[in-house]
């Protein structure tokens, strides 16, 4: 995954494509930031988290400049969160989460929404990289709501 960063970097700075050179060397500066912290270097998989992390801070920021009539901000944090959706795994579709977390709660006796922490802890493992913690939440939520 960071050799494919490196060259994805070299590439975009040679088309001089400001947005994916910017975007690219803050996922190799956060990476960079993780191994100093932990002292060893990153698998993929922990490089994927770090993407996840940032892709997570795009769309908050996207949310913040909306409500803050910030178009050309919102277009700026839209363009890089593209780039950095490109390097996870496929996400998976609202229905696909659904179906996950309906299982997880028969797996579990879920009964209702007091059992959503047993839900959520043998859903989370499954989706984990693939889907959106928000969008796990709120399926679980309504899966637990109709019980």
């Amino acid at each position: 995954m960071q050799q494919r960063l490196a060259q994805d970097l070299i590439a975009a700075m040679k088309a001089r494509n400001q947005p994916r050179m910017d975007a690219i060397r803050q996922v190799k500066a956060a990476v960079t930031n993780q191994e100093v912290q932990q002292g060893s270097t990153m698998t993929d998989a922990q490089v994927e988290e770090v993407i996840g992390r940032l892709v997570r801070q795009h769309r908050e920021s996207i949310d913040m400049f909306s409500k803050g009539n910030r178009a050309e901000l919102v277009a700026k944090e839209k363009a890089q969160l593209d780039i950095l959706l490109a390097y996870l795994p496929q996400q998976m579709t609202a229905q696909e989460v659904l179906a996950l977390a309906q299982q997880a709660a028969a797996e579990v006796g879920a009964r209702g929404p007091a059992d959503k922490g047993k839900v959520m802890s043998r859903l989370m493992p499954q989706v984990k990289g693939k889907a959106e913690g928000k969008a796990v939440n709120n399926a679980v939520t309504e899966v637990l709501s109709k019980l």
